[in-house]
C-alpha cells in the first residue's frame, strides 16, 4: 500500500520539483518531546514533502502567472498549498491530513519540526550539536541543519501529507545519508549556519548535483514585502 501511494505522489509531486519521503510517525514521535508529538497511532503512513531547486521554475512561476489575482500571502507557501491541497484528489477513498512548515498550534509550537521529519524519513540528515565530539561553543545557542545528499542546503521543507487510515507497521526505515561526515565538516557547517548564514555557504558545505538559480537566489534573498514586485505582481496583491 505504501509503495503505491509513493508512486502515485511522486507522479504528481516530482513533476514540480516537490519529493515525497515516507516515514511512521512513531519513528517522528520517539526521537521527541511529547509536546511536539504527532497525534496519530506510530504505524501511521506519512511523508515529508522537500521542494528542490527546480521548483522554482516548473512549480512556482506557471502558479504565479496562472493565479496573479489570487495571491494574497506569500507566493510560495501558496503554491505548494495549492499543490499539496491538490494531491488530495488524487486519493478520493483516503483521509488525507495536511500540515505546513509555516503552519503553529495555539501554544505558538509549530504544527510539526521540520528537519526532524526530513531526519527519520531519511530525506536529508540534520546535523546538531551533539554531532559534533568536540564542541567549540561553550554557551553559545548553536541551531541544528538539515543537509540533502544531492543539493546540500539548496532545498526546502514544506509540508507533511499524514494518511490516518493507513497503517504500515512493517515499513523498514531508511538512514539518512551522512555527507558531512568529518567531525571539521560539521563544525565548519554549524559555524557557517549559525554565524554567517545569510551569505548561504552552509548550502555548499557538499558539492551539489543542482543549487538555486541566480533569479531564485535573488527572490529568496529580499525581504519577503519586496517579493511580489520580483515575481511581477503588484503591491496590492499583498
Amino acid at each position: 500500500m505504501e509503495r503505491r501511494v509513493a508512486e502515485r505522489l511522486r507522479g504528481t509531486l516530482g513533476p514540480l520539483g516537490l519529493e515525497a519521503h515516507a516515514f511512521k510517525v512513531g519513528w517522528y514521535n520517539a526521537v521527541l518531546q511529547p509536546a511536539f508529538h504527532l497525534p496519530y497511532p506510530e504505524d501511521t503512513l506519512a511523508f515529508v514533502i522537500l521542494s528542490t531547486p527546480s521548483m522554482f521554475d516548473k512549480a512556482l512561476k506557471p502558479f504565479v502567472n496562472k493565479e496573479r489575482l489570487k495571491i494574497i500571502r506569500d507566493p510560495v507557501d501558496q503554491c505548494v498549498s495549492h499543490h499539496l491541497s491538490r494531491v488530495k484528489e488524487k486519493f478520493p477513498d483516503q483521509r488525507v491530513d495536511v500540515m505546513f512548515d509555516y503552519e503553529m498550534l495555539p501554544s505558538r509550537k509549530p504544527k510539526f519540526l521540520a528537519q526532524t521529519a526530513a531526519h527519520v524519513a531519511g530525506a536529508a540528515y540534520y546535523y546538531q550539536r551533539k554531532d559534533v565530539k568536540l564542541d567549540p561553543w561553550g554557551k553559545k545557542k548553536i541551531f541544528g541543519v538539515c543537509i540533502h545528499p544531492k543539493y546540500g542546503g539548496w532545498f526546502a521543507i514544506r509540508g507533511l501529507l499524514l494518511f490516518p487510515d493507513i497503517q504500515v507497521p512493517f515499513l523498514e526505515q531508511p538512514a539518512p545519508v551522512d555527507c558531512v561526515s568529518t567531525e571539521e565538516k560539521r563544525i565548519e557547517l554549524l559555524e557557517q549556519f549559525n554565524f554567517h548564514w545569510q551569505d548561504g555557504r552552509y548550502r555548499d558545505i557538499i558539492e551539489v548535483k543542482e543549487r538555486y538559480s541566480e533569479e531564485q537566489k535573488t527572490y529568496f534573498a529580499t525581504p519577503p514585502a519586496e517579493r511580489f514586485r520580483l515575481l511581477g505582481l503588484s503591491q496590492e496583491a499583498q
